[in-house]
């Protein structure tokens, strides 16, 4: 079974250097969803990534409403990100927009830099129902001493963290799970094997099929 096809929009951004337009997606679950669930991009891929195509085309046929989007600075065909700024300007407006064209309760979810962008929106107030990251970068690999999480215990609202045991980006473990039992209501969901992509050594898998592999997951984690 197919999900259904995707609506292309283009939502307005207002950031501090002026007004932009970023490229969105959404992929409407039907009657009876349970919720939409906003996906945001890694740092060094779009919206159209096949790991994010995957996963949103499988959780859609969990029963659950998508919206990707690119950030402004992928919009403008860079590959580096723009200031922290613009990113949670981006996740702010499309979080609204997805509100007028969802329903049900609204959950930001991202990969790596895009789900540690939503939850500084979050700690600043944006709102949302709760937090899903797909592989949270809690430090750059190899740097543990400057972890990227002191906003992290503000958050009230659930936060789910989908990891691979082997992603360097939240080695040591110890480290990482110190973090998440410092949140107010968080869990991990362990993705034994996984790397920083959810790849698992001697187990190769095209992208889509990977990202579709985290839609239970995550589903069963809102049901």
């Amino acid at each position: 079974m197919n999900a259904p096809a995707d609506t292309h929009l283009s939502i307005a951004v207002a950031l501090p250097s002026g007004d932009a337009t970023v490229s969105a997606a959404f992929g409407a679950a039907g009657s009876g969803a349970h919720g939409t669930i906003v996906i945001a991009h890694g740092a060094g891929a779009g919206m159209d990534h096949p790991f994010l195509t995957g996963f949103a085309d499988a959780i859609r046929l969990e029963g659950f409403s998508t919206m990707r989007f690119n950030f402004p600075y992928r919009e403008a065909g860079r590959r580096m990100p723009g200031p922290a700024a613009h990113a949670i300007a981006t996740w702010r407006a499309v979080m609204d927009r997805a509100r007028e064209l969802g329903s049900g309760p609204l959950i930001a979810c991202g990969k790596s830099y895009g789900g540690r962008m939503a939850s500084m929106a979050v700690a600043e107030g944006m709102d949302a129902d709760a937090l899903v990251y797909l592989g949270y970068p809690l430090h750059a690999p190899g740097r543990p001493e400057n972890p990227r999480a002191s906003h992290l215990p503000a958050i009230t609202v659930p936060q789910l963290f989908v990891e691979g045991s082997n992603d360097p980006f939240i080695q040591p473990l110890a480290q990482f799970e110190e973090v998440v039992a410092g949140c107010q209501n968080a869990q991990i969901a362990w993705i034994d094997g996984g790397g920083h992509t959810f790849e698992v050594k001697g187990h190769k898998r095209p992208a889509d099929e990977i990202g579709a592999s985290l839609a239970p997951v995550v589903a069963a984690f809102r049901r």
